[in-house]
């Protein structure tokens, strides 16, 4: 399957070494360039990408409400922030805004190549720093209401802490000693059951109601 790619970044020649690398792949193909973000929302919409490779700090509209705007309008479109920050005041407002991944511009090729097609399964990819970012902030809202677990099976909890650690499907099934279809169903269960969107959403979830440490 080919992974249609959009790619919104304001900087010709960080865009330009994208397009000429992700184009060596078999199985990306770039649909579009952006230089800012009312330009990645318009081309979000008259393309629909599979996946939006959306720079942060840019002129007319930055990644953070283009992101918001896109969600809003293509919510089947996959955004993954590719930036030089990662600093909570960043960090944070993107997940917020409805972005699936977060990946720092030093990341390297095959690392990012491996990262769009894991998030193309619906596996949110989180870069370290951004991922600790949001651990300390969701564990400093424990005043925030908190959902029940009591509809979750122990299993899919299990599941759910996993995913929590940013664990691949393939490596759930390898620690809780089950195949990675049943993974998948578990994963689907959870989602459903606790009204989230996506992996991304059942991590935060599994912070705020005290999952992980």
């Amino acid at each position: 399957m080919t992974i249609r790619v959009l790619i919104a970044d304001d900087h010709h020649v960080v865009r330009r070494g994208l397009v000429f690398f992700l184009k060596t792949q078999p199985d990306i193909e770039i649909v579009g360039e952006a230089q800012h973000g009312k330009e990645a929302v318009e081309l979000a919409v008259s393309l629909k990408p599979d996946i939006l490779l959306m720079d942060l700090e840019m002129p007319v509209m930055n990644g953070i409400e283009a992101t918001r705007k896109i969600k809003i309008l293509c919510p089947d479109i996959k955004i993954m922030m590719l930036t030089s920050f990662s600093d909570q005041d960043h960090v944070i407002p993107a997940i917020e805004a409805g972005a699936s991944g977060y990946q720092l511009k030093d990341i390297e090729p095959d690392e990012l190549v491996k990262a769009i097609r894991q998030l193309m399964k619906g596996e949110s990819q989180l870069h370290p720093k951004a991922t600790s970012h949001l651990l300390t902030h969701l564990s400093a809202q424990n005043k925030e209401e908190r959902k029940p677990l009591d509809a979750l099976t122990k299993r899919e909890i299990d599941v759910l802490k996993e995913i929590a650690n940013g664990k691949s499907n393939k490596e759930i099934a390898a620690d809780l000693f089950i195949t990675e279809k049943t993974v998948k169903t578990h994963v689907s269960n959870l989602l459903s059951k606790l009204e989230l969107a996506d992996r991304t959403q059942a991590a935060l979830f599994a912070v705020r109601n005290g999952l992980i440490s």
